[in-house]
Parts: structure tokens; C-alpha cells; sequence
């Protein structure tokens, strides 16, 4: 692919990001979460753009060839290649958030299912889970983490107006759900990124195995 930069971004500064995202994406898909060409994944460069995912790559075969470099308007830069359908709510995070430098979306068969079965209650509330310390601003397992799920559509200013409107409200968000679709969350790296991805994986599975428990 070819991709021109800006002068403000060394090659060195774009090649290192975008191995960052197809190593990750290569580990996520490995686990099963990213089926077929699903899920999209970025790392900001700068202040003003952003490193993504091609729309249509089969995410465990991602070198430096298949990432792209997007404005934080979600327009691309310097080459003709098409960036995920999803760009815009990976900009918005990047937007709202200087701090944010990853953002990850899987489709995992537990996220999927999770996000069905929450669907109608709007909201997935995590208490009581050790792990819940893993998500950054967390310290116990007696405070509520609440994960929002998002009714899925394919216009993507309804979805990024949907989050933008939670978090308006006031309400803290490390990450939320879309239904019947999958899962978005970030962090300042990609490890902790990766870090809230796994963690996220693990609650909603238990959540997921109490329901039924209960219902036997």
C-alpha cells in the first residue's frame, strides 16, 4: 500500500504503530475474537491522526501494509485505501480523550452473546469480581463497573451519538457494547488497552455462566 505522510510524522513513528496494531491484532485473533474480517484496531500518532485497521483484512494476517493513517475526523491521509466502516467512534475516543493512545474492538462469541442478552436492560453492571481492579480508576470489587450495551446500527453518527450522549450525562466509561456485535474499550497504551480487552473478556464469561446457573 502506499501511504504518504505528513512531514510532522516520521516513517519510523507510523511503522512502529502500525506493528503495535497487527501484533495485537495477530494475539486476538488467535483467541477467536476477531471472526472472519471483523473487529478494528488503532493507536494515535499524534495530536491531529491516528494509525487503523483497512476495512476487509483478515485481522491475523495484519502486517504494516494493511494499517492506515486517519485524521482525527476520520478522513485518510496520504493514501486511497478505505479505513474501517467504525473509524468514527475510534476518533471520537481520541477526540474526548488526549490521554487515550489504543482502541480495540472485538467481536468474541462471549461479548456477542453478552451484548444480546443485556441488550434490553441497556446495561451490563459488574460488582463484586476481583478483576474489576484490572479496569484503571478500579481499586475493588465493591464498586459498579457498568458497561453500557448500545443498540447496533449501521449508521455510525447514531452510534457515536448514543455515546457521546452517556457520556454527557456525566457517567464514567471504559468501555461499552454494541448488540449483537461486539465490544470497544482503549487505554494510554496498548497494554493497557489490551489489558481492559482481556479483563472485560473474563467478567462478562462469568456474568454470562451465573445466568445460567441461576436459571438451572
Amino acid at each position: 500500500m502506499s501511504q504518504d505522510l505528513p512531514a510532522t510524522i516520521p516513517a519510523s513513528l507510523f511503522d512502529a504503530r502500525a506493528d503495535a496494531i497487527a501484533d495485537t491484532a495477530r494475539e486476538l485473533s488467535a483467541m477467536g475474537w476477531t471472526p472472519a474480517t471483523s473487529s478494528n484496531f488503532s493507536m494515535r500518532v499524534d495530536a491531529e491522526h491516528a494509525a487503523i485497521t483497512i476495512s476487509g483484512r483478515h485481522k491475523g494476517r495484519l502486517g504494516r501494509n494493511d494499517i492506515m493513517l486517519i485524521d482525527l475526523h476520520g478522513s485518510a491521509v496520504g493514501t486511497d485505501a478505505r479505513p474501517s466502516a467504525e473509524t468514527a467512534l475510534h476518533t471520537q475516543i481520541y477526540r474526548r480523550w488526549p490521554e487515550i493512545h489504543a482502541v480495540l474492538h472485538t467481536h468474541s462469541r462471549t461479548q456477542s452473546v453478552a451484548s444480546r442478552l443485556f441488550a434490553h436492560d441497556g446495561v451490563i453492571r459488574l460488582q463484586g469480581w476481583e478483576l474489576q481492579k484490572a479496569i484503571t480508576g478500579y481499586s475493588t470489587h465493591e464498586s459498579v463497573l457498568e458497561i453500557p450495551v448500545f443498540p447496533n446500527t449501521q449508521h455510525m453518527p447514531e452510534l457515536v451519538a448514543q455515546v457521546d450522549a452517556w457520556l454527557d450525562a456525566g457517567k464514567p466509561l471504559h468501555a461499552y457494547l454494541i448488540g449483537g456485535h461486539g465490544i470497544y474499550t482503549w487505554g494510554r497504551d496498548m497494554a493497557e488497552a489490551e489489558r481492559h480487552l482481556e479483563a472485560l473478556e473474563f467478567l462478562l464469561g462469568c456474568e454470562l455462566d451465573l445466568k445460567k446457573l441461576r436459571a438451572s
